[in-house]
């Protein structure tokens, strides 16, 4: 019977989803000598990669919160399909880099990392206890106390002490575990208003704090998180509502001490809150520019709100950011965070994760056009991974959010019944052993919630290593398997900071120093010289 059973469930899926059994593949790939040319083609392309050893004037870090290498690959076929393709065949921007090592995630006291410890590894260059921001690892969570003294600097910090112009975009609270890292030393993540730090023992101060009356030289901060910047008695301009568990119970605006701080100092500044304030912005006569643009997170890309009273884009707040930190002669560190990747996983919403990747390639697309690889580092990681991954034996081109298509029944589940290609080690769709039958259910819907194998109320990481890719001013240093913490590290090396301030026998390479604007140049020479002659 349950032969007979699960041969029916197999039939009924194999007529009404084996819509893929001959997809779409362009021609071309038919014939071998496409793929002996492709090749060789990125054989050429390798061989000829040259170095670049000067000086990064400037750094860009761009982090996938959460964004693990299945994501990646997940992503770059949503993306492709998103353009009518196949999927497996495109590329994500910065898959073409020419420079990949790989990072190990975990903390001190974590096999499995979280956010907090992971960003103090990749900002401050030493690892730390799991949910600690900005101290050494002798501190344990939650003990403030015990953080006295124990604070490390960051990438941030090293680049600012030279002179250059800094800035943080997230698309999560400006306060959250990553960007935080970057400002803020504390035993734990959660205190990132005074709210939240009832009943603490000792005076340590909270993260929004720290951020506006440790940090006022911060050139550009954009994100969202306003509620710890307020008092607990003003009304959200876009919600008209209070937030009284989370607004600021110490008397202290935070959003006018910042003003505050640059009207002092005789700069031109700008607090936002909408896309309309935003686009409004000249960056050309802008010194600071701080934005808020929602109480918690903002919004995932696939429900902005583009309206002036909406919010930018990773991309639009990446452009602003450059263009007014680029005026600094010295160069500039940026750190952009498509932080919403990681909350999606852990809601197992995997259409919202994949979306927030494409958008953080477009972000990446934007630094690439408005920098110069000869003086710009970028680094695009991740901080961890999650139990997220891609499963069975799909047709190429099957819809990557949709139903497996099994080749045969064989290859087909044992119960007869459909699953997803994208599967959750744990999370919070499960249903006690009995798997739900998902024939007619449109599982591409951005709220679908898709199936875990163990019961969790948010989803969790993973331990594996993520990918570090790299083009610029010594990313050639990323080339195999490194701590993580091994990423300021270089990133400061590159950029003559920090520790390595006294590096700097290397010159800084422009546009200008490139051998195809030298020809230029004595070809014009050339011309001036026969204009003379006549």
């Amino acid at each position: 019977m349950q032969a007979i059973f699960s041969f029916l469930w197999f039939s009924l899926f194999f007529l009404t989803h084996n819509t893929n059994a001959a997809p779409k593949i362009p021609s071309k790939e038919r014939d071998p000598t496409f793929w002996r040319a492709k090749a060789k083609e990125e054989l050429k392309l390798t061989l000829g990669k040259k170095e670049i050893n000067g000086v990064a004037k400037n750094v860009i870090m761009f982090l996938g919160d959460g964004m693990g290498v299945a994501t990646v690959t997940a992503a770059r076929i949503y993306k492709g399909q998103l353009n009518g393709n196949p999927g497996e065949e495109t590329v994500l921007s910065f898959e073409e880099f020419p420079n990949l090592g790989l990072a190990k995630t975990y903390n001190i006291d974590r096999q499995t990392p979280d956010s907090a410890a992971t960003a103090t590894a990749y900002l401050c260059g030493v690892k730390g206890n799991y949910a600690t921001l900005g101290v050494d690892p002798t501190v344990p969570r939650s003990d403030c106390i015990a953080q006295k003294g124990r604070e490390v600097t960051s990438i941030l910090d090293w680049s600012k002490t030279v002179g250059k112009s800094v800035g943080i975009v997230t698309t999560s609270r400006i306060t959250h575990a990553s960007p935080a890292a970057l400002y803020a030393h504390t035993a734990e993540r959660d205190w990132e208003g005074d709210a939240d730090m009832e009943g603490v023992d000792g005076d340590c101060k909270d993260i929004a704090y720290q951020l506006i009356y440790d940090n006022a030289d911060i050139e550009v901060l954009l994100g969202g998180g306003r509620r710890h910047f307020m008092l607990k008695n003003q009304t959200d301009p876009e919600t008209g509502k209070i937030d009284s568990n989370k607004q600021r119970k110490d008397g202290r605006d935070l959003i006018k001490a910042w003003a505050a701080d640059k009207d002092a100092r005789n700069k031109f500044h700008t607090y936002v809150w909408n896309k309309e304030q935003f686009d409004n912005v000249d960056p050309r006569n802008t010194d600071y520019l701080l934005g808020l643009f929602e109480p918690s997170h903002m919004q995932y890309e696939l429900e902005r709100d583009k309206s002036g009273n909406g919010e930018p884009s990773l991309a639009e707040m990446t452009q602003k950011a450059i263009q007014i930190l680029q005026k600094n002669e010295k160069g500039f560190f940026l750190f952009v965070e498509g932080a919403r990747i990681d909350h999606a996983h852990h809601d197992t919403l995997p259409k919202k994760a994949l979306d927030e990747v494409v958008a953080l390639d477009a972000a990446v697309q934007m630094a690439m056009k408005l920098t110069n690889e000869m003086d710009t580092l970028i680094v695009v990681t991740a901080d961890h991974s999650h139990v997220f991954n891609i499963a069975g034996y799909p047709y190429r081109g099957n819809n990557i959010l949709g139903l497996v298509d099994p080749i045969s029944e064989e290859l087909g589940p044992m119960d007869g019944m459909p699953y997803t290609t994208l599967i959750y080690g744990n999370g919070p769709n499960y249903s006690n052993g009995n798997r739900t039958n998902l024939t007619g259910v449109d599982t591409t819907h951005k709220d679908f919630v898709f199936s875990s194998a163990v019961p969790m109320a948010d989803e969790t990481h993973g331990a594996e290593e993520v990918a570090i890719y790299a083009r610029g001013p010594m990313a050639h240093l990323f080339q195999r398997t490194h701590e993580q913490n091994y990423i300021p590290h270089v990133m400061a090396y590159a950029s003559c900071v920090g520790e390595y301030v006294t590096d700097c026998d290397r010159p800084i390479r422009s546009v200008a120093s490139c051998p195809v604007s030298m020809i230029t140049v004595i070809f014009v020479c050339i011309l001036c010289s026969k204009h003379w002659m006549f």
